[in-house]
């Protein structure tokens, strides 16, 4: 398999007023391009800072990071924005679309970034995307008008966009009910098996169990790196008909 992120040492410190605390301490962590990880662990544990950390939304206080062989350890906020826009996909608790853009131009933000690219290139791109989480029939409509498993997979489409090295979700099911949760997470399945590399933060066992290999923190450290055997193999037949 081949490294697609490698931490080293990393440990992740804050100050304030005058108290110092340790969120993380001495990670080391391989991901390999294609695998789909879980993340679990107590609030407070350190996965939301980890998951930052990797999606280049903050540096790490000592140890280093290499993201597809290249250091990313120690870059400026400018040059963490520019590798983040091309290479990371963020999928987050509550969406985080803006509610006066359509679904289309949602799914399209992360493009307007990017130069060089003609406007029928990206429109083709946001509708490919759209059709791969079945939303291509609501591109035309705002976030209120949808529901929040629909808003959910918008989310993921917008994360595709840019075609990521990683997917980085953030309690992606937390605010949603069992039937629409589990047809994101048969999404996140499907695009596993079509070789996405995926990051997933989960509070719920079950969820975390659907990927092929799960991490568990406590107290800012990894304490658990195990391959999941008991993952079935095989994805299921993508039901993207919940709300």
């Amino acid at each position: 398999m081949t490294a697609l992120i490698t931490l080293t040492n990393i440990g992740k410190t804050f100050l304030t007023e005058e108290i110092e605390t340790r969120a993380l301490n001495s990670i080391n962590l391989v991901i390999n391009k294609g695998e789909y990880l879980s993340l679990s662990g107590q609030s407070g544990c350190g996965k939301s800072t980890l998951l930052s950390l990797l999606g280049l939304l903050d540096s790490p206080s000592s140890g280093n990071y290499h993201l597809d062989g290249s250091d990313v350890s120690a870059l400026t906020r400018d040059q963490r924005a520019k590798i983040r826009s091309k290479q990371i996909g963020f999928v987050f608790q509550s969406f985080n679309l803006i509610s006066d853009l359509t679904v289309f131009e949602n799914v399209m933000l992360p493009l307007t970034y990017q130069t060089g690219k003609s406007k029928k290139v990206i429109e083709d791109k946001v509708n490919e995307v759209l059709a791969k989480v079945e939303m291509g029939h609501r591109k035309n409509h705002y976030p209120s008008q949808l529901s929040g498993g629909q808003q959910q997979r918008v989310a993921v489409a917008r994360a595709l966009v840019n075609d990521p090295a990683i997917i980085l979700a953030d309690e992606p099911t937390g605010n949603l009910d069992s039937k629409n949760a589990e047809a994101v997470l048969q999404l996140f399945d499907q695009l596993h098996h079509d070789g996405a590399t995926i990051c997933m933060v989960t509070h719920d066992p079950s969820s975390a169990k659907r990927a092929s290999r799960c991490l568990e923190m406590f107290d800012g450290r990894m304490i658990k790196d195990n391959v999941n055997h008991d993952r079935n193999s095989s994805v299921k037949p993508l039901d993207l008909a919940a709300g």
